[in-house]
């Protein structure tokens, strides 16, 4: 059974993607020393914030699809089913790439 997440309010789930890295001269550099990717493709998006009058604001800055910027420490790795994930804040979003 495959497992389903869908982030609420104005959070949404990001798949890192992996360093586009050239090792040059044969150093291999263990995944311990490396750098976390802050380029992300957005796998899900949740409904938006809400206002003081209860009323959803839709997120309409990115979609699902989208290559963005994050912020290197910001969200909460997931893993499902084997893969792992990233829930951010929108504010956590920096930019989208393209």
């Amino acid at each position: 059974m495959k497992m389903k997440i869908k982030p609420l309010g104005d959070r949404v789930l990001v798949e890192p993607l992996e360093d586009r890295e050239v090792i040059k001269g044969g150093i291999v550099i263990p995944d311990s020393a490396k750098e976390k990717p802050q380029e992300a493709k957005i796998v899900a998006v949740g409904a938006g914030k809400k206002d003081e009058d209860g009323k959803i604001i839709p997120i309409d800055e990115v979609k699902v699809g989208d290559i963005v910027l994050t912020s290197k420490y910001g969200g909460t790795e997931v893993k499902v089913d084997d893969k792992e994930y990233k829930i951010l804040n929108l504010s956590d979003i920096l930019a989208i790439v393209g």
